[in-house]
């Protein structure tokens, strides 16, 4: 069986978005002839653990992991009491805090560290790695970004050993939506894009999780791209068999920045309100994660806070019974510059959860496509209030009469086993 060395600072007890994709790979790659070497900090800076994920880990899989010094920290506490890579560097705000202040962090994270705070592990990292492949050689490198410093150490260890190499982008580098935010002098512009082409060009193969995304990466100058999206394992799903929540509700799940705050969902909602007495006793929003506190101004200014139940963390497992027991799943996109890529991970949990989807973003981006091609839910445009009313009282009539339900197509290829497969084959290509 063939190795591949994958270097992620996203791993297992840490939660988030950042976790489940090699994660999930990992877990089914050796079903296909690969046999992951997981590199991760031993003491990465994260908000939340989820120790349920560590079942996922496979038993027989090597996880190497060494100490990070992470300075930024120190600032991020200085703001926000706690770290995260969203709380307290612009990119969502759960209360509100000194702009001087959070202009200060913008330009400390955006220009002293290039391309991002896990900078200080570059060196130590690729000093460790180069002496321990010396002794246990692998067969190809894989690096997870962002943090994009990850494709750095590739990029060392790949010159060093002469091995084949995937950069896997998660997210953007220089075309990230708060890349603009970041307060960046023109000399820090300059290094992050110098950077990005630099693994853009080398890597053996690119890969990115939308259409759109890789195309963008090859402007950027990847010489080879492919789409391998982001999945679901079928085993969580199958598993649940829950009945449909009593109340009518409105789920999301992840973290609600301001970038993708729904309003033309309150607006409609608070309007839906006036119109459907019975619907002020069965609404419920559920909102699991970290939500901006913009988003919050929203909600009481259309009037909707009582009928909001916020749960800041729940375990996974916990949220795939929400999904499954919910009326309806919410995916706001950011109303950003890259929004025809963006595809949040959470798409495909909802896809496997058969609840009907209500998107709020293009209806000719990525996402929109998937949402058509699997007849799963609805894309609405951020200004079309006349179809989320349609839609709203579409799905709010099916509920009343217990025919709120949907049989999505055509959604295996989207199986992180699948696709652990297509990330195999792609290694095989590399390394025959």
């Amino acid at each position: 069986m063939k190795k591949v060395l994958i270097i992620t600072y996203y791993w297992p007890p840490s939660s988030g978005a950042g976790v489940y994709r090699w994660l999930k790979f990992s877990k089914h790659m050796q079903s296909f002839g690969w046999k992951p070497v997981i590199y991760t900090p031993s003491n990465p800076a994260i908000p939340r653990k989820d120790d349920s994920l560590l079942k996922d880990v496979p038993e027989n899989i090597e996880v190497l992991k060494r100490p990070i010094f992470e300075p930024l920290e120190f600032y991020q506490k200085i703001i926000s009491g706690k770290h995260d890579d969203n709380v307290g560097i612009g990119l969502l705000s759960s209360k509100k805090k000194s702009s001087w202040k959070m202009k200060l962090l913008f330009w400390i994270r955006g220009n002293l560290f290039i391309p991002d705070p896990r900078k200080y592990w570059i060196r130590p990292s690729v000093k460790f790695l180069l002496q321990h492949l010396k002794n246990d050689p692998v067969d190809a490198i894989i690096t997870s970004g962002p943090p994009h410093s990850m494709h750095l150490i590739g990029l060392k260890l790949a010159r060093g050993t002469g091995t084949k190499w995937l950069a896997d982008f998660r997210d953007p580098w220089t075309n990230i939506d708060f890349y603009h935010q970041l307060g960046l002098t023109k000399l820090a512009d300059k290094a992050n894009h110098r950077l990005e082409k630099k693994v853009l060009a080398s890597a053996d193969l690119v890969t990115t999780v939308s259409p759109n995304w890789a195309k963008d990466l090859r402007s950027l100058g990847a010489k080879r791209i492919v789409t391998i999206t982001n999945g679901f394992d079928h085993e969580e799903f199958d598993k649940v068999s829950l009945p449909q929540n009593t109340k009518f509700s409105i789920v999301h799940v992840g973290s609600m920045n301001n970038d993708r705050n729904p309003i033309l969902l309150w607006e409609t909602l608070s309007s839906l309100l006036e119109h459907h007495v019975d619907l002020k006793t069965l609404l419920e929003i559920i909102l699991i994660g970290t939500v901006d506190y913009r988003v919050f101004e929203e909600l009481n200014k259309y009037q909707l806070a009582e009928y909001v139940n916020h749960i800041e963390y729940m375990e996974h497992k916990k949220v795939v019974r929400v999904l499954c027991s919910s009326s309806i799943l919410l995916l706001p996109l950011n109303n950003t510059p890259n929004v025809m890529g963006i595809i949040p991970g959470k798409l495909f949990e909802y896809l496997a959860s058969g609840r009907p989807i209500i998107s709020i973003g293009p209806e000719d981006g990525d996402t929109a496509t998937i949402l058509k091609e699997t007849r799963t839910g609805e894309i609405i445009a951020y200004n079309n209030a006349a179809k989320m009313t349609s839609i709203l009282n579409h799905y709010y009539e099916l509920f009343k009469s217990k025919k709120l339900k949907l049989v999505p197509l055509g959604i295996d290829k989207y199986s992180r086993k699948n696709l652990a497969k297509k990330v195999c084959n792609y290694l095989d290509q590399l390394t025959k």
